[in-house]
């Protein structure tokens, strides 16, 4: 089931459903850092995300329980720092449950070798140590 969740996730990726920059699937919890344009909602991408699965969970798994409790939590990530913890906190999740030593050994995260992503969106604040300021 884990496998076939990073499949579809990567599939609504590569038809640009959505740009995908982290993920990491647990056991009982998802945590995804994306980027969506400005012709969908948060919302849509994640009803790709949840009901796509779970219509193919119950199409290639036979699968017919429910997979998702309801509703997300939803984080706007607006500089560079936040990406850069955001990555941090979903890169170590397997490590601190402590299911692998290091974060690249978990097979169901973007930390793993392999996974094709998209690169930090445009657009985020720099660091205030790296910003020019101007007074006068």
């Amino acid at each position: 089931m884990a496998e076939l969740f990073v499949k579809a996730l990567l599939e609504y990726r590569n038809q640009q459903k959505f740009r995908l920059h982290e993920f990491v699937l647990m056991r009982d919890h998802v945590h995804v850092l994306l980027t969506i344009g400005p012709e969908t909602t948060v919302e849509r991408a994640l009803q790709f995300i949840k009901g796509g699965f779970s219509f193919r969970a119950g199409r290639e798994l036979d699968f017919r329980g429910p997979v998702w409790q309801r509703g997300f939590s939803e984080v706007r990530v607006l500089d560079e720092a936040s990406f850069r913890s955001h990555v941090e906190y979903i890169r170590n999740n397997p490590v601190r449950a402590h299911l692998v030593d290091s974060p690249e050994q978990y097979p169901y995260s973007s930390a793993c070798p392999g996974y094709h992503l998209d690169p930090p969106p445009q657009g985020l604040k720099p660091p205030i140590s790296n910003a020019i300021l101007r007074h006068g």
